[in-house]
């Protein structure tokens, strides 16, 4: 059976769908030596070559493939694309090395924005996780700056019209602060381009301080600092899948337990050195569900975080 080769290449680990579309748009992909076109339908057979950018690439069956996700601390000042042409830091350079794929990112933060931010091999996977129609939740801490008011909280629940649509908060709920500097945790069920930034600001007050605690009812994970990646378990990976009615996987590449934790803390332990000037302060990063909090933030942002994950963990539980 034919299937778009966007499809075909995402099933393979290449990247998201749209990533794949790009490149097809801008004649980076070929099929058997012929420049591929935006719709093109592929069925795949042991001789067929694809090549992106020249080079040919492995096509597995989505069903011969594992499925893996990490679950990645994004520190403030990464971006969150494969290469930059002025040589800063990206979310891509502290990831695992693979062979025959490739970590895709599910969504985006941008380059001031830390937090959670979860990678997959599994392309449908992204781009479903990906869709606004899914309407997968994600929770914010947030730390603003300026006077809020319970006008501005109607606002901003009921909806406000940005530039590119009207947008609201599904929930907000406020953590503690020390006059105009608040702690807020906000949810959405979508993710436009700097979303809570503009929502706030659209209603005259300034963010200072923005991580990502949740995806979906993943919390950010326990003990890992700033820089440092998690690969998550079998069931984690099939709450996803099943949160966007895709099939469950049976098996996981996730090491056995005791390997599991060595690797874990040496790759913590990499993270932290890596991170340079910051790492001092990652080893220390807050417990989105512990409440423990970072040098230099108020003592609020983490019960702010810590509120939401626990209770997302029982709902899950």
């Amino acid at each position: 059976m034919s299937e778009k080769l966007q499809k075909v290449l995402a099933n393979a680990g290449h990247g998201s769908r749209r990533e794949i579309e790009a490149m097809i748009k801008e004649g980076r992909v070929s099929v058997d030596g012929k420049l591929a076109t935006l719709g093109d339908r592929v069925e795949v057979t042991p001789a067929m070559k694809i090549r992106v950018d020249g080079r040919v690439v492995s096509i597995r069956e989505s069903t011969e493939s594992v499925c893996r996700v990490l679950a990645y601390y994004k520190p403030e000042g990464e971006l969150c694309t494969r290469r930059d042409p002025e040589g800063r830091p990206t979310v891509f350079d502290r990831l695992p090395k693979l062979r025959g794929s490739r970590w895709i990112a599910v969504g985006r933060l941008d380059i001031n924005t830390s937090g959670l931010l979860l990678f997959t091999t599994d392309g449908e996977l992204a781009n479903r996780l990906m869709h606004p129609s899914r309407e997968v939740e994600r929770e914010y801490a947030v730390r603003v700056f300026g006077q809020v008011d319970d006008e501005k909280i109607r606002q901003l629940s009921r909806g406000v019209q940005l530039e590119d649509g009207p947008a609201s908060f599904k929930t907000i709920s406020f953590q503690g602060g020390e006059g105009i500097n608040q702690w807020y945790n906000v949810t959405l069920t979508e993710g436009r381009n700097r979303e809570v930034r503009r929502l706030w600001e659209a209603v005259g007050v300034q963010v200072s301080r923005l991580i990502r605690v949740r995806y979906g009812d993943l919390p950010l994970p326990k003990g890992l600092p700033r820089g440092g990646w998690a690969e998550l378990p079998l069931n984690d990976i099939n709450y996803l899948r099943e949160l966007v009615e895709l099939d469950a996987e049976t098996v996981s590449k996730l090491p056995v337990e005791r390997e599991r934790r060595r690797m874990k803390a040496n790759q913590i332990r990499r993270a932290v050195k890596r991170h340079g000037q910051g790492g001092s302060a990652a080893a220390a990063a807050p417990n989105r569900r512990s409440g423990s909090a970072n040098k230099g933030t108020s003592s609020t942002r983490g019960s702010a975080a810590n509120k939401s994950t626990s209770n997302r963990g029982a709902k899950r539980g």
